[in-house]
C-alpha cells in the first residue's frame, strides 16, 4: 500500500464529521452527480434532516467537500510533501511526480477531485465550477511559489505549464497509464530548464 496518508481525513466522531468524511470518500472516488443524499445518509449513518441541518443543500455539502480537499490533498500531502522530499524548489517541484508515481501505483489513486468536479459541472458559472477553478488555481499558487523560490523565469507562466502537466498526469494515469507521472517529471525537467 502507498503512502498517501494525506488523501483520506482522519475518521471523525460527530453528525457533521461523519457526513463530511463519507462525502470525502464518495465524492472523490464517485463524483458528485453519481453519489445520492439517501446513499450519503445510509452510509454516514445518520438521518436526512441532520445531513441538512448541517448541509443545508447538496451543493453546500460538496463545497466543504472540495474545501477538505484542499486542505488534506494540495497542502497536507502535495505542497508538504514534495517540500519534505526536494533539497531544493527545483527537486520539489520535482518530487511532485514522484508522490504522483506513487499515488498512481496505489489502490487509493481516484483523480482529481477538483478537475473531476469542473468537468461533471462544465460551468463556471455554477457555484461548484467556479469553487473547482479556485482551488485548482491554489494549486498553481503551490507550483508558483516553488518557482518563485527556484529563481525561475516568469513563474505565472510556469505555473500554468507545470500544471498542465500535473493534470495530464492524473487523466493519463487514469487512463492506465501507471507511469505517467515519470512521463511528467522528464518533460518537468525541460520545463524548469526553459525557465531558468
Amino acid at each position: 500500500m502507498v503512502a498517501t496518508p494525506a488523501t483520506r481525513p482522519e475518521p471523525r466522531q460527530g453528525a457533521r464529521e461523519r457526513i463530511l468524511d463519507t462525502a470525502y470518500e464518495l465524492f472523490s472516488h464517485r463524483g458528485i452527480h453519481d453519489v445520492g443524499i439517501d446513499e450519503l445518509v445510509e452510509r454516514a449513518g445518520v438521518a436526512k434532516a441532520t445531513l441538512y441541518k448541517h448541509f443545508p443543500s447538496k451543493d453546500e455539502l460538496v463545497l466543504a467537500f472540495l474545501e477538505q480537499r484542499e486542505q488534506i490533498w494540495t497542502y497536507g500531502w502535495v505542497e508538504r510533501e514534495a517540500r519534505r522530499r526536494g533539497a531544493t524548489p527545483e527537486g520539489q517541484l520535482l518530487a511532485i511526480f514522484d508522490l504522483f508515481d506513487e499515488w498512481f501505483k496505489g489502490d487509493d489513486f481516484e483523480g482529481c477531485s477538483f478537475v473531476n468536479t469542473l468537468l461533471e459541472f462544465g460551468d463556471l458559472d455554477h457555484p461548484l465550477g467556479r469553487a473547482s477553478a479556485v482551488y485548482l488555481e491554489n494549486v498553481r499558487s503551490v507550483v508558483r511559489s516553488l518557482a518563485l523560490e527556484a529563481g525561475l523565469r516568469d513563474p505565472d507562466a510556469f505555473a500554468l505549464s507545470w500544471h498542465i502537466l500535473m493534470k495530464g498526469s492524473i487523466v493519463q494515469a487514469a487512463e492506465g497509464d501507471r507511469d505517467a507521472a515519470k512521463r511528467a517529471q522528464a518533460l518537468g525537467s525541460l520545463l524548469i530548464e526553459q525557465h531558468r
